[in-house]
């Protein structure tokens, strides 16, 4: 009788390891970091960038869409450089503490077109990210058109100037 139930709870477990074994050594998904939509992110410091994206009907004008949140106590300007026509073009974003801001929606207060890229639809360009002294970051931000409904709001021709 001992050996019948030794023999069981060894059986058991063999069973249990070999059909939960494989978790032992498996990357579990829900802690790796990823960007959850089309767009791109990066933080510098206590400022963050997200959901970075540019849209537009050509790749004359690209409207660059963000959301930054700054998660110091102190107001930030956020730098936003590019390479146009061979020369580096800078546009600034104020940040106010503890906040979010949204940039380049229809219904945001500030809007960034980024024109002179030669950048393709579809493909990715470099766009640099800073503020203060901090080091900055650069990032492939995805080029994208209004093709989409989400995004055909987007667009440089939709936006209000």
């Amino acid at each position: 009788m001992k050996t019948r139930m030794a023999a069981t709870l060894a059986l058991a477990a063999a069973v249990m390891v070999g059909v939960s074994g494989c978790t032992f050594s498996a990357n579990i998904a829900t802690q790796k970091e990823y960007d959850p939509s089309d767009g791109v992110g990066t933080t510098i410091e206590q400022v963050s960038v997200r959901n970075v994206m540019l849209i537009g009907e050509s790749n004359d004008e690209l409207n660059l869409v963000m959301t930054v949140a700054n998660n110091s106590d102190e107001q930030q300007t956020l730098s936003v450089q590019w390479e146009a026509g061979g020369t580096r073009e800078t546009e600034t974003v104020t940040l106010e503490p503890l906040g979010l801001t949204r940039v380049g929606g229809p219904d945001d207060e500030q809007s960034i077109i980024v024109t002179g890229t030669g950048a393709t639809m579809g493909g990715l360009y470099p766009i640099f990210f800073t503020y203060g002294d901090a080091e900055g970051s650069e990032i492939l931000v995805p080029v994208l058109d209004g093709t989409l409904p989400e995004y055909e709001l987007f667009v440089p021709s939709a936006i209000e100037r």
